[in-house]
């Protein structure tokens, strides 16, 4: 994409296709990750992505071959979302991205699966409550992590 927001870039701080971050819902969601067992450390506004919260995966629930996972949560006031699941391997990365925001290439709510969250992506619909968006995304990683183990 020339010339604008990207719309699926995690990186982009107009992905919310112009609606402000929601730092109320954004502080929200960091208070409720923060001191949860699964996480290293959760930082909200982090300096290299102030309208986020990112979430250190705890290493424990990886194989040695992971050097790091995180979780990133983009949320905007028109309640678009983005979060982005990501790990580093030895030889390789994982990408996964939860969407809710209009797009040229898929519906309004999407998800660009692992391992290379391709564009586009899966048309799906995401729940309405945010609190089940982020239960359902949770979930969905944590399923990934147990599947390390069973492999």
């Amino acid at each position: 994409m020339t010339g604008g927001a990207d719309p699926d870039d995690p990186t982009d701080p107009t992905a919310g296709v112009g609606a402000p971050a929601d730092f109320d819902r954004l502080d929200t969601i960091a208070e409720r990750l923060d001191g949860e067992d699964r996480f290293e450390s959760v930082d909200s506004r982090p300096e290299f992505a102030p309208d986020r919260v990112t979430c250190l995966y705890d290493l424990g629930f990886y194989p040695e071959s992971v050097r790091s996972a995180r979780l990133e949560v983009a949320w905007f006031q028109n309640g678009d979302f983005s979060l982005h699941y990501h790990e580093d391997h030895d030889a390789s990365t994982f990408d996964h991205r939860w969407d809710r925001h209009p797009s040229d290439h898929n519906a309004r709510d999407h998800v660009h699966p692992g391992p290379d969250a391709p564009t586009p992506g899966e048309d799906t619909v995401h729940p309405t409550d945010w609190r089940d968006v982020l239960a359902s995304v949770l979930h969905e990683i944590q399923r990934r992590q147990r599947a390390f183990w069973t492999e």
